[in-house]
């Protein structure tokens, strides 16, 4: 059934770092409503898609929206008046004509996306469908799938002011069978970790996504605090817990092609940094290593991949950018075996679905993630179920931001009954 888009209207909105952001209204000519806020990255790829700051220093320190929102009011606006909201496909290739550049450029990926997903949300309520189901009907999902969360339970990089090398250190609840099981698991472990951390007389500060930031001085002393949380928590490292990585490598990248550890003070080869990846896997029951790299390192990735990709889930966030030339090129030279999936990275649904079906078909485990700069739209979960994704990273359980999406998943675990993922859809995960 037709669903005739009657008008948009856009905003400038808060993210959750107090940041503008664009959040996008679409009417549909029976009155039906659809809304969607767009997410912003603080560890970013350079090939992602171009989101339009508006650079007046007078105005949110330069970090303004407004253009990407005058974008959507006039010129989208004009442009898909009429227009099938239900034809997904068709609405996000008139929106990328419509600004007619790589990376969204010109208009904006903020722009696009927030009336992309706006868009999906309309139909879906004008097709008396959960937002879930009308994704699976957009991305042919057969089977739907809740996700294992990686929980952020200690941060650093650009997501805590640089207090550690390392951005994250997360929680993989291994012995869930349920979302509620697995989030009820996930709090044990992060109030364990803030009582050790006040013990020991380190900082509980709060990073972007809610993680706590201790500043340890080496990655293997975050790795030991994390083991000392799970016990805490009276749960087994390894069995009940494992742990996820996010190096965020492109950050650390300084002069001469080295990785710049300021917190270890030394600088670090590729060599140096895959030898560090396998000593966590060796020492810790690290299942999954994010962006060990830098995003161009394409030979350094196949050497990290060839060594370790056969025990565990090397991801590529700002590797890939959830682009699908680049994650072809990535499975072509077998790099990485898992791929980061972020709605902005890529600009519309339809084309972060395509990325997703090529992972797939490649065996690649996707990830679908969220930002440090979030909002309460909680269109996140409803991705990861309505196409099967198997694995969430939202952030950790604090802040409205990342909990809207974890109580979305427990509303949609209730009205579904769809299966928990667990461990299975982890790349390379050979665990019991």
């Amino acid at each position: 059934m037709k669903h005739s888009i009657a008008s948009l209207r856009a905003r400038q909105i808060l993210d959750s770092r107090g940041r503008p952001t664009v959040e996008v209204d679409v009417r549909l000519a029976n009155g039906t409503l659809g809304r969607a806020s767009v997410p912003s990255g603080a560890s970013t790829g350079t090939a992602e898609a171009h989101e339009l700051r508006d650079a007046d220093p007078l105005h949110y320190f330069g970090l303004g929206v407004r253009q990407a929102v005058s974008h959507v009011n006039q010129e989208i606006a004009r442009a898909v008046q009429g227009f099938d909201a239900s034809d997904q496909r068709g609405l996000d290739t008139l929106l990328r004509a419509l600004d007619d550049s790589e990376q969204l450029s010109r208009l904006g990926a903020n722009a696009v996306l927030g009336v992309s997903l706006a868009a999906c949300r309309a139909a879906a309520a004008a097709n008396g469908q959960a937002l879930y189901q009308r994704i699976a009907e957009l991305s042919q999902t057969q089977s739907l799938v809740m996700p294992m969360p990686m929980v952020n339970i200690l941060s650093g990089g650009l997501h805590a002011g640089r207090g550690m090398d390392v951005q994250d250190f997360l929680a993989i609840p291994a012995s869930a069978h349920t979302t509620e099981e697995a989030l009820h698991l996930i709090a044990r472990v992060r109030q364990a970790a803030a009582e050790e951390m006040s013990q020991r007389g380190l900082p509980t500060l709060l990073a972007d996504e809610g993680g706590l930031s201790p500043a340890c001085a080496t990655s293997r002393e975050a790795l030991q605090l994390m083991m000392a949380s799970i016990e805490r928590a009276g749960l087994k490292p390894g069995e009940d817990i494992v742990i996820a990585i996010d190096v965020a490598a492109s950050s650390l990248k300084g002069r001469g092609g080295h990785y710049h550890l300021a917190r270890e003070g030394r600088m670090a080869t590729a060599a140096d940094m895959i030898d560090m990846v396998k000593a966590w896997v060796a020492e810790f029951p690290v299942v999954s290593v994010e962006d060990a790299l830098d995003e161009n390192a394409w030979a350094d990735w196949a050497a990290l991949t060839a060594g370790l990709g056969q025990r565990v889930q090397l991801v590529g966030d700002d590797f890939f950018t959830t682009n699908p030339a680049r994650l072809q090129r990535g499975i072509d030279e077998q790099a990485a075996n898992s791929v980061l999936i972020k709605l902005n990275q890529n600009g519309t649904l339809s084309g972060t679905l395509d990325v997703l079906a090529l992972a797939r078909q490649a065996g690649y485990a996707p990830v679908v993630s969220a930002r440090s700069g979030e909002t309460e739209d909680d269109f996140l979960a409803d991705l990861a179920v309505g196409t099967a994704a198997g694995q969430i990273k939202i952030g950790s359980l604090r802040c409205s931001d990342r909990l809207s999406k974890y109580n979305q998943l427990l509303r949609i675990e209730e009205i579904s009954a769809a299966p928990f993922a667990g461990m299975s859809a982890f790349a390379a995960w050979h665990g019991s």
